[in-house]
């Protein structure tokens, strides 16, 4: 090569060392674009890891989001270091003996008092003529006498009433009391029964058939899926004021979750359907209301004329309901806390700092919760404590969004956080709202109980049924209502009721009715 060169003439060398520059530059540029490309790949490669690692968790790990801090003050730390074992270790053969501690029993579980009680006195059977009894000894068996089938007959006598002058007559006879199903064999409790079993123990219609064979009475299938249809066309008034009293709310919180129905026009496949729920924590009262899809025309629809505080996770379709003047858009906390749990096996150290502000601000809630503060003593407190937090996270979170890549596990929880930061921390308004969307996620939780065991729904008439049920038992769960006596007494009485007192009906206000005063009343 240097004797290549001794012949060049200076010219013909600059030129050459230049071709050599450019040489080098190109190579220079290739091995920067392999490096971006590696460092793409490397960057897919790990979150296609953080997918797989999730889909497991989500299919065999935990479902809590629990998260403890190292510097947990409550939890006690080693206050030694464990030494390493030597490798042939001495082994020592130590026998003691110690007194087993005996395990105290808890106890027979305390029976509730306002079951029935069957007294059954067993006297002794010596003679006790002229004994004097000193005293009685009590021993309580619960007892369950299992759901039974029996006929309720309605026999209304026959009389014939002749005029006066004996030349015309007319009969005379009882009439019926008003029925849930005029026609039909069941009853309300029969029917309520039903209903209870369908949607709160999610038996599926082709069990509960199994059990009445195993009474001695045979219900076709279509029979039962009848009686529901009737059940849910004699309650759409009631729904209807159910979901006029909801919507009449200044506070919601909307969530959607999937449900399978049959699909007529495509055989031997399932459509995609949705209920949307809302849920008013001001006065605990639910609202299921299918769609055939997951698209913005249902909420659109159904919150046209809603003003006041819209409450929900981070799904697309909701963000277009904060451009409304009158509908004040509301963030999930725990929607925003999740990315960060999410995140913690991979950033442990940027992701605990993160959780540990999320814990303080749940502290607060909790505390207020405990001491059952009311609306403005929250607003205080939540102001005075959780609006610094607040502050310290969004600006954490902002300093440190620059640092890490955008399509980590990290990188997607800050950038969630970052473009809804006005909406998670708009709770700290009023302390009538909630810090984030979980009593709606709440009142979904059935439902995915029942998807598992009834698979999908007959048609789009049948899922919406599910949906106006839905509505009715979820709100009973809030407000502590037995959802059997609660539908029982409606079915009896809905018949005779006028329009202006089906909001009597609801179950919310259920307690109300059924206080002893009015029932002494009665």
């Amino acid at each position: 090569m240097f004797t290549v060169l001794e012949n060049m003439t200076l010219p013909e060398v600059q030129h050459y060392a230049k071709e050599l520059e450019s040489l080098i530059e190109d190579k220079q540029n290739q091995l920067t674009e392999k490096e971006v490309a590696i460092e793409s790949q490397q960057s897919k490669i790990n979150s296609l890891e953080f997918q797989i690692a999730q889909l497991k968790r989500l299919l065999f790990g935990a479902k809590r989001e629990r998260f403890i801090t190292e510097n947990n003050p409550q939890q006690m730390m080693l206050p030694f270091e464990v030494e390493e074992l030597e490798e042939t270790p001495q082994i020592e053969k130590i026998e003691y003996s110690r007194e087993k501690p005996k395990k105290k029993h808890p106890g027979r579980i305390a029976l509730p008092d306002h079951l029935p009680v069957e007294e059954i006195v067993l006297e002794p059977t010596e003679d006790i003529t002229g004994l004097e009894c000193i005293g009685k000894q009590v021993t309580d068996k619960l007892e369950l006498v299992p759901g039974k089938l029996f006929i309720k007959r309605y026999i209304r006598p026959k009389y014939i009433q002749n005029s006066e002058d004996g030349l015309s007559s007319k009969g005379i006879i009882a009439e019926l009391p008003s029925f849930a199903i005029d026609q039909g064999v069941a009853s309300e409790s029969l029917l309520a029964q039903v209903m209870v079993d369908t949607c709160v123990d999610h038996l599926p219609t082709y069990r509960q058939v199994e059990r009445f064979k195993r009474s001695g009475i045979t219900i076709p299938y279509a029979t039962i899926t009848g009686w529901q249809s009737n059940v849910c066309e004699l309650l759409t008034p009631l729904y209807e004021a159910l979901k006029h009293r909801v919507l009449s709310q200044g506070y919601l919180q909307v969530d959607e979750t999937p449900i399978d129905v049959l699909d007529k026009n495509k055989s031997g496949k399932t459509h995609r359907g949705y209920h949307w729920v809302y849920h008013s924590p001001l006065e605990q009262v639910v609202l299921f209301d299918y769609r055939p899809s997951r698209s913005r025309e249902g909420p659109a629809e159904l919150l046209k004329n809603f003003k006041g505080y819209l409450q929900t996770d981070g799904y697309s379709v909701y963000e277009s309901f904060g451009k409304h003047k009158d509908i004040t858009l509301l963030g999930c906390m725990a929607h925003a806390r999740r990315g960060f749990e999410k995140a913690l096996d991979y950033h442990k150290d940027k992701a605990q700092v993160t959780m540990e502000l999320f814990q303080q601000l749940y502290a607060i809630e909790r505390y207020a919760r405990d001491n059952e503060l009311d609306h403005s003593q929250r607003h205080e407190l939540r102001l005075e404590q959780a609006l610094p937090v607040c502050n310290e996270l969004g600006k954490w979170i902002a300093s440190e969004y620059k640092n890490v890549l955008p399509k980590s596990a990290l990188g997607k929880a800050m950038a969630y956080c970052l473009a809804r930061w006005d909406n998670l921390i708009a709770y700290l308004h009023d302390g009538a709202l909630e810090i984030d969307n979980n009593l709606v996620e709440n009142a979904i939780r059935p439902v995915a109980i029942g998807r598992k065991n009834y698979l999908f729904a007959g048609s789009h008439k049948a899922a919406q049924n599910a949906a106006m049920i839905y509505s009715f038992f979820a709100t009973c769960k809030k407000h502590h209502i037995e959802p059997y006596q609660w539908l029982h007494y409606v079915l009896e009485v809905i018949q005779d009721s006028k329009v202006s007192e089906l909001t009597q009906l609801l179950p919310q206000n259920f307690n109300k009715i059924h206080t002893p005063e009015n029932q002494k009343n009665k």
